[in-house]
Order: C-alpha cells, then sequence, then structure tokens
C-alpha cells in the first residue's frame, strides 16, 4: 500500500475517534502543525493558480474568499489550539454520522484527484489535499460554519448566506456526484 495514503488513513482514523469539538480541534491543529512553511507556500500557490484560471470579473470577487476559507481558518485554527479553547470546548460534534462519513472519504478524497499538470510531487501529492479536508473538517465540525464562507458568491450572482442561525448555500446539493467535494458534508441548507 502507498505509505502517504497509509498516513492519511490514519490521521482520519485518529479524526473519526473525536466525539468532542474540542478534540477534534486538537487533532486537526496537530496535524496541521506538521505542514512546513514550504508546504503552506505550495498549497498557497496552487491556490492562488486555481483563483488566476477563473474569468473576470468573477475572478476578482472570489479572491479574498477562498483565501479565507483556507488561511483564514487556518489561523483561527491555530490561535484557538495554542490560546488552549479547544481544552475548554467540550460540546459534542453535532452529526456524528455525518462526521464519520467525512472521514471515511478522506483517503479516496485525498487521491482521487491526477492533475497532469501537478506531476511534480513537491507541488502536489495526496497531502496537499490533506490540508484542505482537515481545514474543512474545522470549519465545519468544529466550528458548525458551512465550508465555504459567509458571503462567497458563485457564478450566476448567488451567495452563501446566514439567515438568523441558518445558512444557505446556492451549491450545497449540486455536488452529489462529486464523492470527495466538502458540500456533501457541509451543514449550510440548500438555497431555494
Amino acid at each position: 500500500m502507498d505509505p502517504e495514503r497509509s498516513k492519511i488513513e490514519l490521521i482520519a482514523t485518529r479524526m473519526s475517534g473525536a466525539i468532542h469539538k474540542g478534540d477534534l480541534g486538537t487533532i486537526i491543529a496537530e496535524e496541521v502543525l506538521k505542514y512546513s512553511v514550504f508546504e503552506l507556500q505550495v498549497i498557497g500557490g496552487r491556490l492562488n493558480l486555481e483563483i488566476e484560471r477563473l474569468p473576470e470579473p468573477y475572478r476578482h470577487k472570489i479572491r479574498g474568499y477562498f483565501r479565507d476559507q483556507i488561511f483564514g481558518a487556518h489561523h483561527v485554527l491555530l490561535s484557538r489550539y495554542r490560546s488552549g479553547a479547544f481544552r475548554r470546548l467540550a460540546d459534542p460534534i453535532q452529526d456524528p454520522e455525518l462526521f464519520s462519513s467525512y472521514c471515511l472519504m478522506i483517503p479516496d478524497g485525498c487521491t482521487a484527484w491526477d492533475e497532469d499538470m501537478w506531476k511534480n510531487p513537491d507541488i502536489w501529492s495526496p497531502k496537499h489535499r490533506l490540508f484542505y479536508y482537515l481545514i474543512a473538517a474545522f470549519t465545519m465540525f468544529v466550528e458548525d460554519l458551512p465550508g465555504h464562507p459567509v458571503g462567497m458568491p458563485f457564478p450566476g450572482g448567488q451567495v452563501v448566506e446566514k439567515r438568523g442561525k441558518e445558512y444557505f448555500c446556492p451549491i450545497r446539493e449540486k455536488e452529489k456526484d462529486v464523492f470527495f467535494s466538502i458540500c456533501n458534508f457541509c451543514p449550510a441548507r440548500q438555497t431555494l
């Protein structure tokens, strides 16, 4: 078996054992702290490249949201971990069954993408994709926020919204055929 996949499976299994949000936040932070500055730069570079492939004016509108989704959440995660906030967070994970499904998806999701232009293992690896899933797990299962930030626009003009205590997303139900999409695990409801 591929050693990188084995490591990802161990991480996903470790995550799946969390019952409380604080435990999950701690596990995710400990895994995220293992990424080197170089790996974070590569992940950021890939994100910027994906943004640059989008057409204007959408590219200009979406840039900050994509960065916030990944690196804004990364900052919040590490700030909470370092402040000890997770040690005081005993709330249970809201949907344990959905969370378990998410953890089971992670190893396949990390290895499902084979982008021809990224054959260099220093630039693309399943570990880089894992970072995305770790951050999304923090956002959706510890913070109970949608995978995409509130206000994030999508083609066609719709945005992720918060109405009262509920979140709504225009693409929530549109990714069902993509088994590794975070949308399938997102706490937002489909915008009507």
